[in-house]
């Protein structure tokens, strides 16, 4: 509901209010490949993430001082039914993340996430069991970043993988095995969506978002599931389970 949208955005806003990030931690998040060995690549905060409440900054999110832009610091149930509407036995959570896709006029180096695929980074055995949860918080348009997907891509498999190095050094802890092809755009559809929609993303889906290049904040909150039954989480995957929280089940 439109309130429980507002809840959410209150809430990451007090959190965000107390955020305490050491400057040796202020990676910038990326879907770029080049990008995300050089920032995420060679962090243990990020490796370390899965069981913790961790900050990423889009590109350009921090000004020369290392520190975020002023600008930016500013239902379950219903989900549960749909799980069970879908199919889904046994339902376990593996991630989640709040996105702001900032505004374009806080800082001019303001990127957009490159196509990809969730399985790249969260994959299983057999495919095809993660699936995304991407609730719009605030009404999501083409001008503000709207997601954009290929259609019928999810049947293609997946053409890459980040894994944890094998052999981890201080300066690359993931690496990437295969590579993302080069995706014709006219093959993308764009998906707006209002206020406190929801949209589900197959793993293997290839999908992107273009720069905010608005004036209005596109805030929305993300979750991957994964269908647990007969199915293997990756060792290899960078997000780990810990024994002080296994990936929690949806259903609970």
């Amino acid at each position: 509901t439109a309130e429980e949208c507002d809840s959410m955005r209150n809430q990451i806003q007090r959190i965000i209010a107390e955020m305490e990030v050491p400057l040796h931690c202020r990676t910038e998040f990326s879907t770029k490949e080049e990008e995300q060995l050089q920032a995420q690549g060679s962090s243990d905060y990020f490796l370390t993430s899965g069981d913790k409440i961790r900050f990423f900054f889009e590109k350009g999110a921090l000004d020369e001082r290392g520190k975020p832009w002023p600008e930016l610091a500013t239902g379950r149930g219903q989900e549960k039914e749909l799980g069970r509407k879908l199919g889904l036995e046994r339902p376990v959570v593996v991630q989640s993340m709040y996105i702001f896709k900032a505004l374009k006029d806080i800082n001019d180096c303001f990127v957009a996430v490159t196509p990809h695929q969730d399985a790249t980074f969260l994959h299983t055995e057999p495919l095809g069991r993660i699936l995304g949860f991407w609730i719009a918080l605030e009404d999501v348009t083409l001008e503000n970043g709207c997601l954009w997907f290929i259609p019928g891509s999810h049947t293609n498999g997946i053409s890459r993988r980040m894994v944890r190095a094998a052999s981890r050094t201080s300066t690359r802890v993931v690496e990437f095995v295969g590579s993302e092809p080069a995706y014709d755009d006219s093959q993308f559809k764009p998906l707006p969506i209002s206020k406190g929609g929801l949209i589900l993303i197959h793993g293997e889906v290839v999908h992107k978002s273009e720069l905010n290049s608005s004036e209005s904040s596109r805030h929305a909150f993300t979750f991957h599931v994964m269908e647990a039954k007969d199915t293997s989480w990756s060792k290899e995957n960078w997000l780990q389970p810990t024994p002080e929280l296994p990936f929690p089940s949806l259903y609970t």
